[in-house]
């Protein structure tokens, strides 16, 4: 009998294998797409030099006051100098071209820059462009033979819920794989005292390293650019929409860096009076308080007066936020505002573009007050050619820089991170400031400069 028992369990196990009742396929689609774009995804390693002055009674304990007095009477120190290593991610959107996309931050100090692929090539790169306000670089490449390249996607057709991957190197762990879900999309945050809109929130992991790579739809295709900015958050990472990137990216392959729209609205905060006069829902919104002549936002319509609600269906409630919302818009983007007037909400669609150079000269007499021309060497000409910097021709009474004291013939050396050496980087530099809050100068007289902050 037992004998009996024994046959019928085998002949049983022959016809139902355990293995095949107890498996699962393990090759599923989250596997599928990290096989396809795990070669595509890269390892950014940067160094830059940190310089710092050292001084030999820094390290003594000695109170601030005392400190001081010795630096005062003794050797002024140091300079110490040392390198620092960054790493992040990246991913190739160009395998012919070499073309690398990831974030500004990650290649922000870099001096040296080394892409590593998943087979371990080592490849020097070059920046080909770098945007901070996007948070947006290129990188380039060179190989002897084309590059693995992922697949674009649309970040414009998301559903929150649906399966994402990250890929990235977050603390040098090469080709990590998280994976979680859309939590959301057109997500605005602050950090860094900035606000960032736009992005795509998502619960899968995204730590530092991870910075710059990509963000996958359970198809493998790319739908957006991981980042880590927001450093408090804990389980919710953000990545940068690609269509959102992509434009930034032709901008800075074609010019080297980002060609900022120009809507030619002037707006200002609003006043809870006016809100209230306006009966205005919300009492939130900016105030319109000029359109430029013949500007996009003429030809759409726009006019002095009106109440920006929101733009790209981003809510707008202040000044700073309309700037911020400004500044990730491309020359050439279409874009949607709704508007306030006359007690109703009217939708415009305004069809932006480049600010017009010849207008930059005029726009700088609007901003600060001053006109300025090409500066001459001692006893040269035009013929000459021009001297680094250019001089104050004219200044406005009432102007903050007439009020602090700068005078013609004062010369401005650089405008935030720009260097002037004639008028057109001059021109360049205040287009880029219109949609600041305050810029910095660097102004020379004689041979001495002063860096000089000025709110606009």
């Amino acid at each position: 009998m037992q004998s009996l028992w024994i046959v019928l369990i085998w002949g049983l196990m022959a016809v139902f294998p355990q293995n095949e009742c107890s498996a699962y396929p393990r090759r599923d689609a989250v596997v599928t797409a990290v096989e396809q774009v795990s070669p595509a995804v890269v390892n950014i390693s940067s160094e830059y030099e940190i310089r710092r002055q050292v001084h030999p009674f820094q390290n003594f304990g000695l109170s601030p006051d005392m400190e001081s007095f010795f630096k005062d009477f003794f050797d002024h120190g140091y300079e110490q100098r040392y390198k620092r290593n960054s790493l992040g991610s990246g991913v190739i959107i160009d395998g012919k071209r070499g073309f690398i996309l990831t974030n500004a931050h990650v290649i922000a100090k870099a001096g040296t820059i080394t892409v590593t692929l998943k087979d371990e090539r080592e490849f020097q790169a070059q920046v080909v462009g770098a945007d901070p306000e996007s948070d947006l670089a290129v990188l380039r490449i060179t190989s002897q033979t084309p590059l693995p390249a992922i697949a674009m996607g649309n970040s414009d057709d998301l559903m929150i819920g649906e399966t994402v991957i990250a890929i990235g190197n977050p603390f040098g762990f090469t080709n990590t794989v998280t994976t979680g879900v859309i939590s959301a999309v057109n997500r605005s945050f602050k950090a860094e005292e900035r606000v960032f809109q736009g992005f795509i929130q998502t619960d899968a992991s995204i730590n530092p390293g991870n910075s710059g790579g990509p963000l996958l739809n359970i198809n493998g295709e790319l739908i957006g650019i991981n980042t880590a900015i927001y450093a408090n958050a804990q389980g919710i990472g953000f990545a940068i929409p690609i269509n959102k990137a992509n434009r930034i990216v032709t901008d800075l392959i074609r010019h080297g860096e980002v060609i900022q729209a120009w809507t030619g609205i002037v707006v200002q905060n609003m006043d809870p009076r006016l809100a209230s006069y306006l009966n205005l829902p919300d009492k939130k919104g900016v105030v319109v308080k000029e359109v430029e002549a013949d500007s996009p936002a003429q030809a759409a319509g726009v006019r002095d007066g009106d109440i920006v609600l929101s733009v790209e269906n981003t809510k707008i409630e202040s000044m700073d936020e309309y700037l911020s919302a400004a500044k990730s818009i491309v020359a050439g983007d279409s874009i949607r505002l709704l508007i306030f007037r006359n007690g109703k909400e009217i939708p415009v669609v305004l069809k932006t573009s480049e600010f017009p150079s010849e207008k930059a000269l005029a726009l700088a007499e609007k901003l600060l007050g001053i006109r300025v021309e090409n500066r001459f060497k001692k006893g040269g000409s035009a013929r000459s050619g021009p001297a680094e910097g250019v001089a104050i021709k004219e200044i406005q009474r009432n102007s903050y820089l007439a009020r602090i004291g700068a005078t013609p013939g004062d010369v401005i050396r650089q405008i935030d991170e720009i260097s002037i050496r004639d008028l057109e980087d001059f021109k360049k530099a205040v287009i880029k400031a219109r949609l600041k809050n305050s810029i910095i100068l660097l102004l020379q007289r004689g041979g001495r400069g002063y860096y000089i902050t000025v709110e606009l």
